[in-house]
């Protein structure tokens, strides 16, 4: 599963340093697969898709922080409860329940961006 952030979100941005995969990008922002991963070049993602890591993806979000599911592994691998979750002041930081992957998943997706 992956974490999101809900529209009661107050664009404090307390959230996005906290993320070790750099998967919080602010409202309106562009993302890619290699900010803030070791991903470079042409990459395969975990659903077989070919793309350029640098390249640009439209933003989730327009109006609040949003979370890339493809980027978001909960923390696992890296702390022990999602960070951005344990410091959002509003608690809009919440399980997204249309994606829902296992520990051995979500530490595979660590594995993929960050070599």
């Amino acid at each position: 599963m992956a974490i999101m952030i809900t529209d009661e979100c107050i664009n404090c941005g307390a959230c996005e340093p906290e993320c070790p995969n750099n998967a919080i990008y602010e409202g309106g922002a562009e993302w890619t697969y290699a900010d803030g991963t070791s991903l470079k070049g042409l990459i395969t993602t975990l659903d077989g898709e070919m793309v350029q890591a640098d390249e640009n993806f439209e933003p989730k979000d327009m109006d609040v922080y949003y979370i890339v599911p493809d980027k978001c592994t909960e923390c696992v691998g890296f702390h022990d409860e999602p960070q951005c979750a344990a410091v959002c002041p509003v608690d809009c930081c919440v399980d997204d329940p249309e994606y829902r992957e296992s520990e051995d998943e979500l530490l595979a997706k660590k594995d993929f961006m960050h070599l």
